[in-house]
């Protein structure tokens, strides 16, 4: 049968302060008035049964996702004791809808994308799907770059395969690439961005991490034969304590002999990144914007503004996010450091405003 994943645990780090610990990236509600948990499940259901819909969350976030999915049974909420990476949080749910469903094929789906023309979509996923029984293989979702982005993985598109959507073998995982790497692969024409989108078998997943991640996969083995009984929880928590993490592009992805890629026709972008988010701001004078703002004399500039006005008179090139307790004044170009400020933030005793 088939099963949607959606991975909602994340503390979207790099949206600092508009993403909190306590209020974190998946529950913001930026674009069009929904939170991007909620656009994801939305996004889904037509081709996906809500019977059939999963979470996966951070056990600090669940009575949010409780709040935020009233439609999805509680049930249907898989809550980690503590964050691993996602090869772990994908293992650990495979394992589970494995005990519920020996044929279970899962599609996997971050909680934190924008994505247009849902049609266009579910027949993307539907062809993945399909690959995945077929062939017994771990595809992915490739959207083609449109700009040197130095925020994203890329995948080389290998030996094209059969498919209405063009559908190839994956030739090889290449890790965020400088910016001049990153042009250099805008030019050859043969790289995708990687969307972090997967769909497989739950059993064809777990044979390829016992292949990989050995040690994982042992810890997935007993947190499966506890599932259902008394034991279930403290097994749980035993084996989080001692899994190393890793993400699933690392541990496994960039291993596997099974990968293939689909090469996406729709409108996607990953709202990682206070970059990317501006993109659906407001255009104002060569800026974007939201909130209350003022700008003159000044370009390329992304504004988060609220109820007090911002003005900004002369800049360019600057992140201003305002968020009432705090406001971030920051260099666009150091976009990709926030997770850096962060940690500094904590280490100077302001976890507080994290």
């Amino acid at each position: 049968m088939l099963y949607a994943l959606i991975l909602a645990g994340g503390k979207g780090t790099r949206l600092f302060p508009l993403s909190r610990s306590k209020n974190p990236k998946q529950f913001l509600k930026i674009i069009n008035g929904k939170s991007f948990l909620r656009n994801t499940v939305d996004r889904i259901f037509p081709l996906v049964d809500k019977s059939n819909i999963y979470v996966v969350t951070n056990k600090d976030y669940i009575e949010k996702v409780y709040k935020e999915l009233p439609d999805i049974s509680k049930d249907n909420i898989f809550s980690e004791p503590e964050n691993k990476e996602t090869a772990t949080c994908i293992g650990f749910s495979a394992v589970k809808l494995l005990k519920k469903d020996k044929d279970a094929m899962m599609i996997v789906l971050p909680s934190d994308h924008y994505i247009h023309d849902q049609k266009v979509f579910i027949d993307t996923i539907s062809q993945g799907v399909q690959i995945a029984e077929r062939r017994r293989g771990m595809v992915t979702i490739g959207v083609k770059p449109t700009r040197p982005e130095t925020g994203y993985g890329y995948i080389e598109m290998g030996e094209r395969i059969n498919g209405d959507i063009a559908t190839f073998k994956v030739e090889r995982f290449l890790e965020k690439p400088n910016i001049e790497v990153a042009k250099d692969l805008l030019i050859k024409g043969t790289y995708l961005w990687n969307s972090g989108m997967f769909i497989w078998r739950a059993d064809v997943f777990l044979r390829e991490m016992q292949k990989y991640l050995p040690k994982m996969y042992k810890s997935m083995i007993k947190i499966y034969e506890s599932i259902g009984t008394e034991s279930e929880a403290d097994a749980i928590s035993n084996q989080y304590s001692i899994i190393d993490g890793i993400s699933v592009d690392f541990g496994i992805m960039q291993r596997t002999r099974k990968a293939y890629v689909i090469k996406c026709e729709f409108l996607w972008d990953d709202i990682g990144t206070f970059a990317a988010l501006g993109r659906f701001l407001k255009e104002y004078r060569g800026n974007n914007v939201s909130g209350n703002t003022f700008l003159d004399s000044s370009q390329n500039c992304i504004v988060f503004g609220k109820d007090r006005l911002i003005i900004a008179f002369g800049i360019k090139d600057l992140i201003i996010v305002d968020t009432g307790d705090v406001l971030l004044v920051m260099d666009k170009n150091k976009d990709q450091e926030i997770k850096y400020l962060v940690n500094l933030l904590s280490e100077d005793g302001l976890e507080g405003y994290l």
